[in-house]
């Protein structure tokens, strides 16, 4: 497993991208969550070519909590098929990464 990873969703509305990226952070699943948008999204649903609006959220955190981030990811989530994409991080700055282990640790040290 890829000790450091990125993933990236997107929802239909700020407050959605809000409730998931306080959620995760609160809970010492990620790191960081940052919220971008909006932005337009173009692709195929039901046949059709649609487009959006659409917020896009970018999370930091560490492999281990894959399988905790997505169910909590599903649980808010208002979409039949929401994005999540997982890119390891496969280097970066040491105090960076250190941090980011250290604030998914989920202890008070954090």
């Amino acid at each position: 497993m890829q000790e450091f990873v990125q993933i990236t969703t997107t929802t239909g509305d700020a407050a959605t991208a809000e409730r998931i990226a306080v959620d995760l952070v609160a809970r010492c699943l990620v790191a960081c969550a940052q919220i971008q948008g909006p932005v337009r999204s173009t692709y195929r649903w039901e046949g059709k070519v649609e487009s959006s609006e659409e917020w896009v959220v970018v999370l930091k955190t560490v492999g281990e909590h894959l399988v905790a981030i997505e169910e909590a990811i599903l649980q808010v989530h208002p979409y039949d098929v929401p994005e999540l994409i997982v890119v390891p991080i496969i280097g970066g700055s040491d105090a960076y990464l250190n941090w980011v282990r250290e604030q998914t640790r989920g202890t008070d040290e954090a």
